[in-house]
């Protein structure tokens, strides 16, 4: 492959053309544009210049086989919840993650089955969260009207130009498919 210059690509760009091409250096300039992104990521959790170097290391690997499965929209997001998902994991791992809550939520009687519900809260929304970016327009758009908006079947077909069919169809199939990367997702992480 003769040598080209990415540096005016944009990432959604440069991730199409890595999706066609299957080329792991396209994906190599992807990582190299956010790797002080991750380290910042992980310093912020894991509070430990190596832990998080070999933690940016791990998400490398973890982003190279998860691309190869999933079609990303928004690289740079994932990637920070990729790695933000990494380092809560290597905390409860730990057990370091509830010592910092513990910081931050008022002694109770009850104060390690919270910080246990809240860790597992946080892990399930950044699951969500990803897997919200997995899915095709038309059910990520009438998921987050219907589910996070509040909105009406009518409303949303209103707004989208939608019908009402496909708007119940797209809310269905997206909370299924929404079920089905958050399973992968926690499969994964086991």
């Amino acid at each position: 492959m003769a040598t080209r210059n990415y540096n005016d690509i944009d990432d959604k760009e440069l991730l199409n053309l890595f999706y066609q091409e299957k080329d792991n250096e396209l994906l190599g300039i992807l990582l190299q544009r956010y790797t002080m992104l991750l380290l910042g990521v992980c310093m912020k959790y894991l509070k430990n210049e190596e832990d998080a170097k070999d933690s940016v290391q791990q998400v490398f690997f973890k982003v190279i086989n998860e691309l190869q499965k999933y079609k990303v929209e928004y690289f740079k997001s994932w990637l920070y919840m990729v790695a933000k998902n990494h380092c809560l994991m290597k905390l409860r791992d730990k057990g370091k993650y509830t010592t910092e809550l513990t910081e931050n939520i008022a002694a109770a009687s009850d104060d390690a089955e919270q910080k246990r519900m809240a860790i597992q809260k946080d892990i399930r929304l950044n699951h969500m969260e990803m897997a919200l970016t997995q899915l095709n327009k038309e059910q990520k758009v009438c998921v987050t009207l219907f589910y996070l908006e509040k909105k009406t079947y009518q409303e949303i077909a209103e707004s989208t130009g939608y019908s009402i069919m496909q708007v119940k169809s797209s809310i269905q199939n997206g909370k299924r498919n929404l079920k089905i990367q958050m399973e992968r997702m926690q499969a994964d992480e086991q």
